[in-house]
C-alpha cells in the first residue's frame, strides 16, 4: 500500500456474474464472491468489498437489491402490496422515480430474519485482504417505505436505525460504510438523517473505520437527486465518521474547495474519480489528473481515499474490471510509482 495514505477502494456493488443469475445457490454465491474479491485483488485495490452479490434480486434490478434485501426480512413490514398501497405511495412526489414502495410499515419494526453479521462472515471467509462492508442507511430505507404505523418519518428512520445498529455491532470490518443516496436532494432532512445515521455509526465499535457514502443517485444508472455538496456540509460535520465517500467524477471537482474550507478537519475525504454512469474506461492519466485536482482543491492532508462515484452493478464486468485497473494505475501514476 502506498506510503502517501491515499488508498483505493470500491463503493460496494459489482456486476452479478451471469452464471450466478442462471443457477443461484449458497455455494454459487460463495464462489462468485471469491471471484469478485480476486478481481479486485488482481487490480490492486487496497480495500476490497464483496460486490453485494448476496443482495441481488431479479425483481429489483434497478437498485441491485440495496433497498429490498434490507426491508424484506424485517418484522412489522409487509412487502405484498395492494392497489391502495400503490396509490398512497404515488402521492409521495419525493419518490416519484419509484413506482412502488419497498414495503408497508404496519407495526413496530424489528430485525426479523435480517442477519448482516452472517453475510459479513461469509464474505470475510473469502479473502484475507482489508475488507469494506456496506449497509444501506436508515434515511434511504425510510424514504422508500409506506408508513402506516409511526406517522412520522424521523421516528421511522430511528426505528430502522435501531435495527441496523444491533446488526453492525457484530461486524469487525476494516471499513463499515453506510450508503445514502436520497438525502443529497433533501438537505432540510439532514438533522433527522444525521441522528438516525449516528445511531448506527455509534454501534459499529468493532469496525476500524466508519464511513458514509453520499451520491446523487444511481437508480437504473440515472442521477435522481439535484443538490450541492455545500448543502451537505451540516450533515457531514454532524456525522460520527472517519471519512466521507463522495461522488465527484461525474459532477466535476469544483465543489471540493467548499469541503476544504467548511468540512470538519476530523473528516477525511474519499473522492470519486471513476464515472460509473459511463461505459468509457478512464485512462490512468485521466485518473491521475482527477486526483491531482482533488488534492489541489481539497488539500493534500484531506484526500485519503479514491474510488468510483458509486457501485459498479449496472456495468458489464469487463468495463468494471478495466475501470478498477485504471483507478489503481492512476493513483500510482499520481504518486510517481508507475
Amino acid at each position: 500500500m502506498p506510503d502517501s495514505g491515499i488508498r483505493t477502494t470500491v463503493v460496494g456493488s459489482y456486476p452479478v456474474p451471469a452464471w450466478l443469475v442462471a443457477s443461484p445457490s449458497v455455494q454459487g454465491l460463495i464462489d462468485a464472491t471469491k471471484v469478485v474479491f480476486q478481481t479486485q485483488e488482481l487490480a490492486g485495490i487496497d480495500v476490497v468489498a464483496d460486490g453485494e452479490l448476496y443482495r441481488w434480486d431479479v425483481n429489483h434490478p434497478e437498485t441491485n437489491g440495496m433497498i429490498d434485501s434490507f426491508v424484506r426480512p424485517l418484522s412489522g413490514v409487509r412487502t405484498a402490496l395492494g392497489r391502495t398501497d400503490l396509490a398512497a405511495f404515488a402521492g409521495d412526489t419525493e419518490m416519484a422515480f419509484r413506482a412502488e414502495p419497498a414495503g408497508v410499515v404496519e407495526a413496530e419494526i424489528s430485525e426479523g430474519t435480517l442477519n448482516l453479521a452472517r453475510d459479513y462472515r461469509r464474505a470475510r471467509a473469502c479473502t484475507d485482504r482489508p475488507l469494506k462492508f456496506t449497509v444501506t442507511g436508515p434515511h434511504m430505507l425510510a424514504k422508500t417505505l409506506l408508513d402506516r404505523h409511526y406517522g412520522d418519518r424521523p421516528a421511522l428512520a430511528n426505528a430502522l436505525a435501531e435495527v441496523l445498529a444491533r446488526q453492525v455491532a457484530d461486524i469487525d470490518a476494516d471499513v463499515l460504510q453506510l450508503d445514502e443516496a436520497n438525502v443529497t436532494g433533501h438537505p432540510d432532512e439532514a438533522p433527522w438523517a444525521a441522528e438516525a445515521l449516528n445511531r448506527v455509526l455509534d454501534a459499529a465499535t468493532r469496525a476500524r473505520e466508519r464511513a458514509v457514502h453520499l451520491c446523487f443517485g444511481n437508480y437504473g444508472g440515472q442521477s435522481i437527486q439535484r443538490g450541492t455538496w455545500r448543502a451537505m456540509i451540516g450533515l457531514l460535520n454532524a456525522l460520527h465518521i472517519d471519512h466521507a465517500v463522495l461522488e465527484f467524477a461525474r459532477r466535476g471537482a469544483d465543489e471540493l474547495a467548499v469541503l476544504r474550507d467548511e468540512l470538519d478537519p476530523r473528516v477525511a475525504l474519499g473522492v470519486g474519480v471513476i464515472d460509473v454512469k459511463s461505459t468509457l474506461v478512464e485512462t490512468p492519466e485521466e485518473v491521475a489528473r482527477r486526483i491531482e485536482t482533488a488534492v489541489r482543491l481539497a488539500g493534500a492532508d484531506r484526500v485519503r481515499w479514491v474510488h468510483p462515484d458509486c457501485g459498479f452493478w449496472m456495468l458489464a464486468r469487463s468495463i468494471a474490471d478495466a475501470k478498477m485497473r485504471a483507478l489503481v494505475r492512476g493513483r500510482d501514476l499520481f504518486l510517481g510509482q508507475s
